[in-house]
């Protein structure tokens, strides 16, 4: 499950688009619809053209609302920087751009929109090259343009085909087994109680589990879980998610907050950060500053401690301590915004390095910045686990060369990370820095699981009377290489949670179970094999008989055996002739399709399918019209 979002200049169409493209329009208060203006931020979803199901968030592009952009734009997966091509770059499409680059948002897409307006190619290729300057050196520099008329519907196809590309060049969430739900909105809805949405990150949600509001400390349990209002017994990382929450009433959470379960996080009012002030700052940041911090979906007024110097400028880089009015729930790796409260300005962001500083540094102390700088880096275990996770399953020494670490730090690295369980085989062998053997990191490989038993279970309900889904189907459906696919699937039927049906797989105890109509026609299509075994109905009768799905799962369950598109025998007689077959070429040396045909007084269509068949099988060999046993 992905998330999108929108950004860009007031009145370039952004909840336009997604009305077109979902049939829903995201605006959802009375004054959003008067003013034609996105206030809130809003939600749709669609089917992408492979499937998947994305949601979208649609935030206000008003200088005025941009701070209800940033409660929305810190957890999505891509963006779509939507810029009317009547107008071009505007004020709030640049400070959206330097948001989404200071958030490192992982792709994106430039929507060009209301083509219909202004459709003179002249003037759509400028638009374009001061489009091309304006994103150079940012997120977005690389991201492709499509042009796009909401109105018309013009465009929206190309545009769902590139989104489908982009997203599937990045891989899924992972479940780290800590889930995070950063708070955008609180409701109640009558009958229901307390509802509250977010986008999940770093863990799953399920019905019944205890959960706790940081950083208020309150708790309660899931009631229920919707994903883009379907009802849900488990959210995953990544999704858009409504958690209805028994024992809390709605003024006991606020937008912000973050829903998680207990022990696995813990508020700050401190934090320790790297950060870039943008080029476009009216003018450079000085230590005691007051700032607007936002990360995730929460924002609260901080003072901002330089260190290692008094006066950071425009475009450059520095280290801060963060002292926050209000605790948040952060971790390390996080991104964040600030702003300056007013006039209002985005000043600039980075990521977090320390969520949980130990106290104030001394500003001029180079033992605290070498140490932020380590912290930054990550220790050497840290930085081999984020090589594993950039390459998803790997050979140790593509790992270990991604990760760059020197020989020593490198083994002390991966023994670490193996006696940790950050790091696990995937394959048999002695682990060595320099050995071919595959390995995962851990939160990639709990997401493989899950996602494969996912498919599998899904392929059940679709196709209950099928003893599995085809082993090369779900490689597909994963995609995964032969080799990680094929380790991944030992390993899951070695702990029982998948089970090999031929050349399929299934989940344990999955049995295919007819219904008694099921059952009735299929003895109706048996009593017609026994008054002709050798001359029985054809795969196209059989099939009008009971269904396709049915007679599939009686060759699945054994009792028929199909020879070619066209003729299916019972099983037992269809080993009865082969015995016969047998006996009469250890005799005679030799069959012809009429000896055949004789034997078993049928026609030539089922004793040339049958002979066929043989040879296929390697049971026989042909020889001009005749077959004999092969040696």
């Amino acid at each position: 499950m992905r998330v999108i979002g929108t950004a860009g200049h007031v009145d370039h169409g952004k909840s336009t688009l997604i009305a077109a493209l979902t049939g829903k329009h995201p605006d959802r208060l009375k004054e959003e619809q008067e003013r034609e203006m996105t206030i809130e931020l809003g939600f749709g979803w669609l089917t992408l053209p492979d499937g998947e199901e994305i949601g979208i968030v649609d935030v206000p592009g008003h200088r005025d609302f941009i701070e209800n952009m940033l409660a929305g734009i810190g957890g999505i997966d891509a963006a779509l920087l939507v810029i009317a091509a009547d107008e071009g770059v505007m004020p709030q499409t640049k400070e959206h751009l330097a948001i989404l680059d200071l958030l490192q948002i992982p792709t994106g897409i430039i929507v060009l929109t209301k083509i219909d307006i202004a459709s003179d190619p002249e003037w759509l290729a400028l638009v374009e090259s001061d489009i091309r300057a304006a994103v150079a050196g940012t997120v977005m520099a690389d991201a492709p343009i499509v042009r796009v008329s909401a109105r018309a519907k013009t465009g929206l196809e190309e545009l769902l085909s590139t989104l489908t590309e982009i997203l599937q060049e990045k891989p899924a969430r992972l479940d780290l087994g800590r889930p995070r739900l950063p708070v955008d909105r609180v409701f109640s809805m009558s009958g229901f109680g307390t509802v509250v949405t977010g986008t999940l990150s770093d863990g799953h949600l399920a019905i019944g589990d205890e959960v706790i509001v940081l950083p208020s400390g309150h708790k309660g349990r899931v009631r229920g879980l919707q994903t883009h209002k379907k009802k849900e017994d488990r959210s995953m990382p990544g999704s858009r998610t409504a958690v209805n929450i028994s024992g809390l009433a709605v003024e006991q959470i606020a937008r912000g907050e973050v829903v998680t379960q207990p022990g696995q996080y813990q508020p700050t009012r401190r934090l320790d950060a790297r950060i870039r002030l943008l080029k476009d700052a009216s003018q450079p940041i000085k230590h005691a500053t007051e700032v607007k911090v936002f990360v995730g979906a929460s924002e609260t007024m901080a003072a901002l401690r330089l260190l290692g110097t008094e006066t950071l400028n425009p475009g450059e880089e520095g280290w801060i301590q963060l002292e926050l009015r209000d605790p948040v729930v952060a971790v390390r790796g996080d991104r964040y915004i600030l702003r300056r409260p007013s006039p209002g300005e985005t000043l600039g962001g980075g990521v977090i390095v320390d969520h949980q500083p130990k106290g104030r540094h001394r500003r001029f102390d180079e033992k605290v910045l070498k140490s932020l700088a380590s912290l930054a880096a990550g220790s050497p275990a840290d930085i081999l686990v984020e090589a594993a996770l950039a390459l998803n399953a790997a050979p140790v020494r593509e790992v270990v060369s991604r990760s760059r670490l020197e020989a020593e730090l490198a083994r002390q690295a991966l023994q670490e990370n193996m006696e940790n369980g950050q790091l696990l085989q995937l394959e048999d062998g002695n682990i060595t820095i320099a050995s071919d053997l595959l390995v995962i990191a851990a939160p990639h490989l709990v997401a493989l699981e899950n996602k494969a038993i996912q498919i599998v279970q899904a392929y059940h309900k679709t196709f209950p009377l099928r003893r599995g889904i085809p082993r090369e189907e779900l490689k597909s459906r994963l995609k995964l290489q032969p080799r990680v696919f094929n380790a991944l699937v030992r390993k899951l039927v070695a702990e029982g949670k998948l089970a090999e049906a031929g050349s399929s797989l299934a989940t344990p105890g999955h049995e295919i179970k007819l219904d008694s109509g099921q059952q009735a026609k299929v003895k109706e299509l048996m009593r017609r094999f026994a008054q002709s075994p050798y001359s029985p109905p054809s795969v196209k009768e059989s099939q009008a008989e009971v269904g396709e799905e049915v007679l599939n799962a009686l060759v699945e369950l054994g009792q028929l055996k199909q020879l070619n598109s066209d003729v299916i025998l019972r099983t037992s007689d269809y080993e009865e002739m082969v015995a016969k077959v047998r006996a009469f070429m250890t005799e005679k040396g030799q069959m012809t399709v009429a000896d055949a045909r004789d034997l078993f007084d049928s026609s030539r269509k089922y004793m040339l399918a049958l002979m066929e068949h043989l040879d296929a099988s390697g049971m026989t060999v042909r020889d001009g019209d005749f077959r004999k046993l092969k040696k």
